[in-house]
């Protein structure tokens, strides 16, 4: 039985502990809570009085009553607390995003590296790749039933909010409180699934319109551009002011296309690769011959649920878990890489991400 301490009780914070009280996640309990926000503790204390709760992380993890911690905090104070739990000997499952910025986060997984317990395990709340549509595209971009891949494509732009939602609380759409907007909050799954199925991209040129649409001061409309090592291009754009909104995902190769869309995943199968046909054929106007199907994706879409038994499972040896703690840092520095680019107005190599210049910008737009 894995005993939890969960690390914020706000609105997600409550969910994951409802699940685990509900019997969603078997050998799993929550005997912990913590929150620098006496009001919330008070409303999850109304709710669950037989679950200890502190005013501090630090004071839970001390505890001695917990194994594994879940971090549901606002998004700068992921990093530290993890690296609280590292110190004490406690696995740790961080909701997304990983961190802010990346050396915060490049700094958390050096902590899990050197940690004492070599049996700790560390995972991120990437629910998004329980699911069956995500998990085929990637066993299919992954084994090469696409070919080379020449283009990728993502127009994620269904994340409508209103003003009313940024209103709601004093941290959102802040560059101090949530360290960024449609990209930090909304799109961390995204990122993570374009770079989980199509592999990070060498470079970013991006455009990040802040306030366009909202009175925030953060981005809430962002297009990008991006280069991969092969000579394959993407595009990645997201807003939370399209209504209606978008969400289509394409992943073009030598060999054919899958398009993620509506809830249904196509392959347009080619006959013959695109690059062979192109040096063959000797017809003008003739393209290869292909064949379009609905692939049926097996299995069930298990998200946050899914998540927490897969952790639970790898901490009592029994899986390996599908979404590590190391690649959080993947899809935030793409997110980095674009905050740059747009500040900066230049292209932004993700090797070579200045981390520092990166850090020096996000702090001259703290308020």
């Amino acid at each position: 039985m894995v005993r939890f301490g969960i690390a914020g009780v706000g609105v997600r914070g409550a969910e994951h502990a409802k699940l685990i009280l509900d019997g969603s996640v078997p050998n799993a309990e929550v005997v912990a809570v913590c929150d620098t926000d006496p009001a919330k503790l008070d409303a999850f204390r109304a709710v669950y009085p037989n679950v200890a709760a502190y005013n501090s992380s630090k004071e839970m993890i001390q505890s001695g009553k917990v194994d594994a911690v879940l971090i549901v905090t606002p998004h700068y104070d992921h990093p530290h607390i993890a690296m609280e739990a590292f110190a004490a000997g406690l696995h740790v499952m961080n909701e997304k995003p990983a961190g802010v910025y990346t050396q915060q986060v490049r700094e958390m997984d050096e902590a899990y590296a050197k940690r004492s317990r070599k049996d700790l395990v560390y995972g991120i709340m990437y629910n998004q790749r329980t699911n069956p549509m995500f998990r085929k595209m990637r066993e299919m971009v992954q084994g090469g039933e696409l070919g080379e891949i020449k283009r990728t494509s993502w127009l994620i732009t269904d994340w409508y909010r209103s003003q009313a939602y940024y209103d709601s609380g004093g941290w959102r759409a802040t560059w101090k409180g949530e360290g960024g907007g449609v990209l930090i909050n909304q799109c961390p799954h995204n990122l993570d699934l374009w770079q989980w199925i199509c592999g990070m991209p060498a470079r970013i040129t991006a455009f990040t319109h802040e306030g366009k649409w909202h009175n925030i001061e953060v981005e809430d409309d962002v297009t990008a551009y991006a280069e991969y090592a092969n000579g394959a291009t993407g595009i990645f754009v997201t807003s939370t002011a399209d209504c209606p909104g978008n969400n289509r995902f394409e992943v073009l190769g030598d060999k054919g296309k899958l398009v993620c869309e509506h809830d249904k995943l196509m392959h347009c199968k080619l006959d013959i690769g695109e690059r062979e046909f192109n040096r063959v054929n000797k017809e003008m106007f003739a393209s290869p011959a292909m064949e379009c199907t609905e692939i049926k994706c097996e299995g069930e879409n298990t998200q946050h649920a899914g998540i927490l038994r897969n952790f639970v499972n790898t901490i009592n040896g029994e899986e390996a878990l599908i979404a590590r703690g190391e690649e959080g840092i993947n899809g935030l520095t793409i997110s980095n890489a674009m905050y740059l680019s747009g500040w900066t107005r230049q292209t932004i190599e993700l090797q070579s991400l200045d981390e520092v210049l990166f850090l020096t910008e996000l702090k001259k737009r703290w308020k």
